[in-house]
């Protein structure tokens, strides 16, 4: 790896081989020892992250290829931390033991494959993957370097939804026939002007493994969402939380998908679609379906009621009976506001209120956190299979064992994408 930002920015991303986990560090920590953290992209979510782990760790490396962003990083968490444009060099620090990834959507699996082949547990922004190919390969290597992996699909460890889900899995609706998802509507815009790459970012290294393109200002920061190169609209966005949500409930996987979509035409603006919808059938006979019109959330339906949920609401008649007739956990207060971590084993699901401290007790007991990588790789995997089908305008049959739609050689193209040389993610 060239000794300085000022090289690596002319360059792409070199290979570069990490030790085993045992080697990552000359001596092992003491469990009362306050791990190292490294935060890789620091733009609002990975801020926010970092701040969060500040209560579990201590922040000694910040990267981000924006150099304005790395400063305001700096001033946030003071002048301990490291700070660094490429993620190599955090990587190689042996007193980071945790990394934080809060890069845009098309970086999440590169990183997070390379950080725990070096030894490092991570915690990686949803949506966990671009492509469903990228998730086999982050589950492959989670299992053979044994490293926790947690994603920021937070909605698991919040109350209104984990309750949602153990009622619905626990048949307070009966049996559950269908599921409505409602995103919000994808931005729109452009065409937008092309300009020259200000000196504070570098934009080969932002782009990554996606097509290399003129600069567009609108391409990046949070409005990377509304470009399908590297992201892939609401349906990734929020829905790697809310289908995250309605599949744990559903408890199967989607065996049938069809999709409709209108696009935009706008050369050099936003393309993902400004209208769209999805149906999924599932092997256990449920339905569900994602659209962008109406109130932002979830809906239950099974054939003793429903139950509606987002961030702000739980409703329906089943709700309002559990006052009468709670569950069983309700009887043991494991919602009291207690600062309750740990998981604790309560049938079928296990009860947290701290997300990023989930992340960290698992670091120390070696367990599979909330949100771990099979989990929200199969989440994300659903996204995407409703992206797909949308741009093909088919009905689409999935095969969920083997990981690939059945007799369609165009559809099984789309789980992979071409990558930019010196970027590839392996």
């Amino acid at each position: 790896m060239k000794s300085s930002s000022a090289a690596l920015a002319a360059t792409t991303v070199a290979p570069m081989v990490f030790g085993s986990p045992a080697a990552a560090r000359e001596k092992p920590r003491s469990p009362n020892e306050r791990p190292g953290v490294g935060a890789i992209g620091l733009r609002y979510q990975g801020s926010v992250d970092t701040h969060k782990a500040q209560a579990h760790g201590d922040i000694v490396a910040l990267c981000d290829v924006d150099r304005n962003v790395r400063e305001q990083a700096r001033a946030a968490f003071g002048s301990t931390p490291e700070i660094s444009e490429d993620y190599r060099e955090l990587l190689a620090r042996k007193d980071v033991d945790v990394v934080l990834i809060g890069t845009p959507d098309h970086w999440h699996v590169k990183i997070a494959v390379d950080a725990c082949r070096a030894g490092k547990d991570v915690y990686v922004e949803k949506p966990l993957t671009l492509t469903v190919d990228e998730g086999k390969l982050l589950r492959k290597v989670a299992q053979q370097t044994g490293r926790v992996v947690q994603v920021g699909s937070w909605q698991r460890s919040d109350q209104r939804f984990r309750l949602a889900v153990e009622m619905v899995r626990s048949g307070r609706i009966g049996e559950l026939k269908r599921v409505d998802v409602i995103l919000n509507k994808n931005k729109t815009g452009g065409p937008f002007p092309r300009r020259t790459v200000p000196g504070h970012l570098n934009w080969n290294l932002w782009q990554g493994q996606t097509p290399e393109v003129p600069y567009i200002e609108q391409r990046c920061h949070y409005t990377f969402r509304w470009w399908q190169q590297t992201s892939g609209g609401q349906m990734t966005d929020w829905g790697a939380h809310h289908l995250d949500i309605a599949q744990w409930g559903i408890s199967s996987l989607p065996v049938r998908i069809e999709g409709r979509a209108v696009y935009p035409d706008v050369k050099d603006g936003y393309n993902v679609a400004i209208d769209f919808g999805v149906k999924y059938k599932y092997a256990n006979g449920v339905e569900m379906t994602v659209g962008d019109t109406g109130r932002n959330g979830i809906m239950f339906t099974g054939t003793r009621g429903r139950i509606f949920v987002n961030r702000g609401t739980l409703s329906g008649k089943p709700v309002e009976q559990l006052s009468a007739d709670p569950l069983p956990r309700e009887k043991f207060k494991l919602y009291a506001a207690d600062n309750l971590r740990r998981p604790q084993r309560v049938g079928k699901l296990d009860s947290i209120v701290n997300h990023m401290g989930n992340f960290f007790d698992c670091i120390h007991s070696r367990k599979a956190p909330i949100s771990d990588v099979e989990s929200q790789h199969r989440s994300a995997t659903t996204c995407h299979l409703g992206n797909i089908a949308m741009q093909l305008g088919r009905p689409l049959k999935w095969d969920p064992k083997k990981e690939q739609f059945i007799g369609d050689v165009e559809a099984n193209g789309l789980l992979r994408r071409e990558q930019r040389k010196g970027f590839e993610v392996v």
